[in-house]
């Protein structure tokens, strides 16, 4: 018998390599037509920002003027020296896309001001295409710098979490579907990043002022469209034929790790390798303030939106005909079909408003950190902590997943380096399996 299995699967193996060419060059022909290579784009990128001390007073704000701020390229080479304004503000014009290094000198600062952390004198960036990146270095004057390098502990962890609250929030919109499709297919898509990258993609080409300029109320609405029709492309064109051949889940699982590596580098040679971030929003300075912590209106819309879709999503799954279908075919799929639901249509439509969500994640993770080739890749690590840690399948379950996760990781930089954040989740991954593998919202199964 296992001779007859090989045999069969090797007569399909042609099938199967066909249908997955046919579904990337679908992509590779649709994003070619969409979005412009990165070499096409136009230079002319800046670094900006506005020095301000901290007082003794209150926590109020003076501008800091006469200070000397540097940008050099990766091999030391100066591009551009820069000194504040009497109202704090500078600015270095002309440079092409790129990562540079933006430095401040301490001993240009007034008498009585010092860096709040002398180890932030220098900070290495990314710069977009057309770009105006806003620098921000935290100075003090008298005993207002003093102490844990002029921010305390409360007011770090404040911060902090608010970004761990918006990251957490991105996250869980990219891992509703994740988890969603997994409870109606039990299939683990290793693609799903690129859904994420595919929106955020989608939504440049529309604000890019080089094709259409549309500004972002209307560019993210079309994004979201085109990655509906991108979930329904992939459901229709390679993961229903397969299912229907028989494919086993572990063979599927491979072909999504084949069509992620695939699709990733697509992504590259179409877009490039840099960061770029959309034309709306690019610089904000003013918002709101809550105490230590600012947010900036790009932020709150990213908070009040995903918040919106997310108890939206909620009460679609808890309340509506196809939300309880969707929950029956996670639960007993043999028995939602024996029941009278269409089966293959739900899970059509999971599809559909999985990618729809996951580009809705990547266009608000492109305005908060910019829009990179490799982006969902970024978010696929957390996205499956997120999931595993809320319970594979469940509908409610990634979202407090996402937001221990985003929460868990920005705050650990209080003790680690930023660069060792993620290691956070591979931890969180690693203790839920050992202790409760099913999750905070699964149901423990029993085998045998």
């Amino acid at each position: 018998m296992r001779g007859e299995e090989i045999a069969t699967t090797l007569d399909r193996l042609p099938r199967l390599v066909g249908r997955l060419t046919l579904v990337v060059v679908v992509t590779v022909v649709l994003l070619a037509g969409l979005i412009s290579p990165a070499s096409a784009q136009e230079e002319g990128a800046s670094f900006v920002g506005t020095l301000t001390a901290a007082t003794e007073e209150g926590g109020e704000k003076v501008a800091v003027e006469g200070a000397v701020i540097t940008v050099v390229d990766l091999d030391g080479n100066e591009l551009g020296v820069a000194t504040t304004a009497a109202d704090g503000t500078w600015a270095v014009d002309g440079l092409a896309a790129g990562t540079y290094v933006v430095s401040i000198d301490p001993d240009s600062l007034p008498d009585g001001t010092t860096l709040n952390n002398p180890d932030r004198a220098s900070l290495e960036l990314d710069l977009g295409a057309t770009q105006n990146r806003t620098v921000l270095f935290a100075v003090a004057q008298g005993d207002a710098g003093a102490g844990a390098g002029g921010d305390s502990f409360f007011d770090r962890a404040a911060r902090l979490a608010v970004q761990g609250l918006i990251f957490g929030l991105i996250i869980a919109m990219c891992s509703i579907g994740l988890s969603l499709i997994f409870g109606t297919t039990g299939l683990v898509n290793f693609a799903h990043g690129e859904l994420v990258t595919f929106g955020a993609l989608v939504a440049l080409f529309f604000n890019d002022p080089d094709t259409f300029g549309l500004p972002m109320l209307l560019a993210a609405p079309l994004a979201v469209i085109a990655s509906a029709g991108a979930g329904w492309a992939n459901e229709a064109g390679l993961w229903r034929p397969l299912r229907n051949r028989g494919t086993g889940l572990i063979a599927m699982m491979v072909v999504s790790i084949g069509l992620s590596i695939v699709l990733r580098y697509i992504y590259l040679y179409i877009a490039g390798g840099r960061r770029v971030a959309y034309t709306d929003y690019a610089v904000q300075r003013d918002g709101l303030e809550l105490g230590p912590v600012t947010i900036v209106p790009r932020e709150l819309w990213i908070i009040g939106l995903a918040v919106l879709v997310l108890v939206l999503v909620a009460l679609a799954v808890q309340r509506t005909r196809m939300g309880k279908a969707m929950r029956a075919v996670s639960d007993n799929r043999d028995l939602a079909e024996s029941s009278g639901i269409d089966v293959e249509r739900v899970i059509m439509v999971v599809w559909i408003s999985g990618a729809a969500l996951a580009g809705l994640g990547g266009i608000f993770f492109g305005l908060n950190q910019g829009v990179s080739w490799d982006m969902g890749f970024e978010l696929l690590l957390l996205m499956f902590a997120s999931v595993t840690l809320g319970g594979l399948g469940t509908a409610y379950g990634p979202l407090f997943g996402s937001l221990i996760v985003g929460m868990f990781i920005n705050l650990s930089t209080l003790w680690v380096a930023p660069e060792l954040k993620n290691i956070g989740a591979l931890v969180i991954l690693v203790v839920i399996l050992l202790v409760r593998p099913q999750g905070l919202f699964g149901q423990r199964e029993r085998i045998g």
